[in-house]
């Protein structure tokens, strides 16, 4: 069977339903077709790569089934090429691609490289660091890759030199200090918004509560406000309470005073009307004989009073009880103007 073309991998690759065992980690269609027309632009410039796809593990244990593309980089004079492995990150373009170094058989990573880990071949470099959609692209991070390896070959260190200012000119040019250096800034400038973004999400979660709490205690305000208004008002209405039971007392205190010596504590009550005085009358002459019979009682079981005496004074007592009782059943036929 003849290898089927490049171009006509990427298409079948890119086709494959997203919920196939073999379906690459990339479900957006503006994604798809972003990758597609980068990966056919690197293969287009640099022929020497082939696609191919592969599960990627991550750091963290998760993996994905990314496209890979496989090639070496041609570089400048008589250095030798470069093999370079590079995967199409699942949020591609959105994250750059990861690009490893693969040594070839009897090299390997000198360990002083700027760019790229002598134990995994993992490049970082400017160019990657700061990626951005749509301004960089597979075969733009392919030409800066071969500037990058023609100024310091990664699998030979660079002759020593005297002199660190010239040491650090063979590392990387003049163009690529500055693309690390605005890398470092854009970082730096990420990093801080970051955390100010955070601060701003801070002071706005404790606006929010500050503002809740100052909605409580003026609820607790109002209601203490309302009650200390009735407390007030509870308060003057005791104090006119007071003041009409001190004049009460008072009014007492002086007819108590005015009051004639002789009529005792009889003087205190008053009757209402004439009908009243005269039911007042009869009743306490009624008691007034109950308590005589009473003492009465009381002297004949102490022997000071004898039988005759006892029954002569009972029967004349209880004459007169009847008339008060008598005349008091008469004034409930009378009507009193």
């Amino acid at each position: 069977m003849a290898p089927i073309a490049p171009i006509q991998f990427i298409e079948a690759a890119l086709s494959n339903g997203f919920n196939s065992p073999f379906a690459l980690s990339y479900s957006d269609p503006s994604q798809i077709w972003a990758i597609r027309k980068d990966l056919l632009s690197l293969l287009h410039e640099f022929p020497s790569f082939s696609p191919s796809m592969d599960t990627f593990h991550h750091v963290d244990g998760s993996s994905a089934n990314l496209l890979v593309a496989r090639g070496c980089l041609r570089l400048r004079g008589s250095a030798s090429p470069v093999p370079i492995t590079i995967w199409l990150h699942e949020n591609y373009p959105q994250s750059p691609p990861m690009v490893f170094v693969d040594p070839t058989p009897g090299s390997t990573i000198h360990r002083g490289h700027p760019f790229v880990d002598y134990s995994s071949g993992l490049t970082i470099t400017p160019y990657l660091e700061t990626w951005a959609h749509p301004r960089c692209s597979l075969s733009d991070l392919a030409r800066n890759l071969i500037k990058v390896f023609s100024k310091d070959h990664p699998f030979f260190s660079p002759p020593p030199s005297s002199s660190s200012g010239a040491l650090r000119v063979a590392l990387a040019s003049k163009n690529e200090a500055m693309d690390r250096l605005s890398g470092m800034i854009l970082y730096d400038i990420s990093a801080l918004r970051s955390r100010g973004d955070e601060e701003v999400e801070n002071l706005l979660r404790l606006q929010g509560e500050l503002q809740e709490r100052a909605a409580v205690v003026s609820r607790t305000v109002r209601g203490l406000e309302n009650e200390r208004a009735c407390l007030e008002a509870r308060v003057r209405e005791l104090e006119l309470a007071a003041e009409r039971l001190s004049d009460w007392l008072e009014g007492l205190e002086l007819r108590s005073r005015d009051m004639d010596a002789a009529d005792g504590i009889d003087g205190v009550f008053e009757a209402a009307d004439e009908e009243s005085s005269l039911r007042l009358e009869f009743r306490a002459g009624e008691l007034a004989i109950d308590d005589t019979i009473y003492a009465l009682d009381r002297a004949i079981d102490e022997e000071i009073l004898s039988s005759d005496a006892y029954i002569k004074q009972v029967r004349a007592l209880a004459r007169e009880q009847f008339r008060f009782v008598a005349t008091r059943m008469r004034l409930d036929h009378i009507t009193f103007p």
